[in-house]
């Protein structure tokens, strides 16, 4: 059996490869490590999107959970950094979210918080994983009394809106905004605290349909939202993703802006206001060039991390920094939340355009951006890749021929059966030929 946990959680078909046997382990597993041994009842909160597979592992994990004497917190449909927040105002032990974020209706995922609110480290995973796989009978099962008890508490999801609004301090009275909230976790939250903000809503894909979760909709299809925008007149579009912890934009001509431009806009503005904890932020090697020129050109650096909001956060941390994320729109604002939280991003997004004036198109025009062509290669076994001779030898020969002017990057997925290529150059037309060239042999190679 390979490694339960990828780079976010325990991923997987729901009802084929996370099975509810698998999310009652899990639990058991879960509930095992974060027991006390002070006397006191442990207490894990469980929140979940909206597709339709989550309350049956809802009810697995919860049922391995009790059985180890812990108490679970049942918060409904909540964004995964709704769970992370609560985690910490709730006293918990410990959150799990159930979610696959952006991936399509029939995935789900298992991810599990700290008691601060953090995403488990790869060593505590470990640890977790080896008493599913090899220890599980080895936890307590206590009987009578000593069984776990599940609890509902819907009205949590309250305590995370009053949190959220209250990390601005401006008025959205007289913007006009459009927000897709692609029938995820934020389908009710995202319109209604821009609405007690003040802004004239205009919400899509705002229903608690799990069928629909991501279905040509939110962070990654904006071309409903896009319409939308030109339609309204709407000074801004934001998108979603299944678990709304990220966040696209579409600015007043309907262009994208996405999470490099985000970062850009607010990065800059809390470096203007003296707010921008030793003038840098914390980004990943997809980042675009035009993002680091930006911040050099404000006197102002940027730390490249590896791939994965993981690595982003590691760098927030060791760095002290406030400001850090992904191209994708997975944005950390450190001293508001430990993880990417979209709606929190789009409400300091909307607060910047409030306080200096400027519509969004004017504020992403700091940032200057590098073409970039990106190509996802679907594959029949990721394993094995990186030391395939043929893939190596075009990687080299391609990046010989971008030389000192472009990047390439090949990884593989942490959550699905692709390779990714990515080029970013100067000239569109010749990146495009490069990572056809690399796409081809992946493809020829590993199927």
């Amino acid at each position: 059996m390979g490694r339960l946990f990828g780079t976010d959680g325990v991923r997987g078909v729901a009802n084929q490869s996370l099975t509810p046997e698998l999310a009652f382990g899990l639990g058991r597993a879960t509930g095992g490590y974060f027991s006390n041994n002070d006397g006191r009842r442990t207490k894990i909160i469980i929140g979940r999107d909206t597709r339709l597979s989550g309350e049956m592992l809802e009810a697995a994990l919860a049922a391995g959970i009790t059985s180890t004497g812990a108490d679970v917190i049942l918060l409904g449909i909540i964004p995964t950094p709704g769970v992370a927040y609560l985690c910490r105002e709730l006293g918990a032990d410990a959150g799990v979210m159930i979610s696959a974020s952006h991936n399509p209706v029939e995935d789900n995922g298992i991810k599990i918080f700290d008691s601060s609110g953090f995403k488990l480290t790869d060593a505590v995973e470990d640890e977790i994983e080896d008493l599913y796989q090899n220890r599980l009978e080895t936890i307590n099962r206590p009987v009578g009394t000593g069984v776990g008890r599940i609890i509902t508490n819907y009205e949590a999801i309250a305590l995370y809106q009053k949190y959220l609004q209250s990390s601005v301090n401006r008025s959205f009275k007289g913007l006009k905004i459009v927000v897709d909230c692609g029938y995820g976790a934020a389908y009710r939250l995202a319109p209604t605290v821009l609405k007690e903000l003040g802004a004239e809503v205009i919400a899509l894909n705002a229903e608690n349909d799990g069928s629909k979760i991501n279905v040509k909709c939110g962070s990654t299809n904006i071309e409903q939202l896009r319409a939308e925008v030109l339609a309204q007149q709407a000074n801004l579009g934001i998108a979603h993703d299944g678990d709304a912890d990220r966040i696209i934009a579409v600015d007043e001509t309907g262009q994208m802006i996405d999470g490099d431009q985000i970062m850009t806009i607010c990065g800059l503005q809390l470096l203007k206001e003296g707010k921008l904890r030793n003038n840098k932020i914390a980004v990943t090697v997809y980042s675009n060039l035009g993002l680091i020129e930006a911040f050099r050109k404000h006197n102002a650096d940027v730390v490249i991390t590896a791939n994965g909001d993981r690595y982003v956060l590691e760098a927030l941390k060791e760095h002290n920094l406030v400001l850090g994320g992904e191209q994708s729109g997975h944005i950390i604002f450190y001293e508001k939340n430990t993880t990417g939280d979209g709606v929190m991003t789009a409400l300091q997004l909307v607060a910047v355009m409030v306080e200096t004036g400027k519509k969004l198109s004017e504020l992403a025009s700091q940032m200057n951006r590098f073409p970039q062509v990106l190509e996802n290669v679907r594959v029949t076994n990721k394993e094995g890749w990186e030391t395939n001779e043929a893939i190596k030898a075009v990687i080299a020969e391609v990046e010989q021929q971008l030389g000192a002017t472009g990047r390439l990057f090949v990884r593989a997925s942490g959550t699905e059966p692709l390779i990714r290529v990515m080029a970013e150059g100067p000239d569109e037309a010749v990146i495009t030929e490069l990572v056809k060239q690399v796409a081809a042999v992946i493809k020829r190679e590993q199927g």
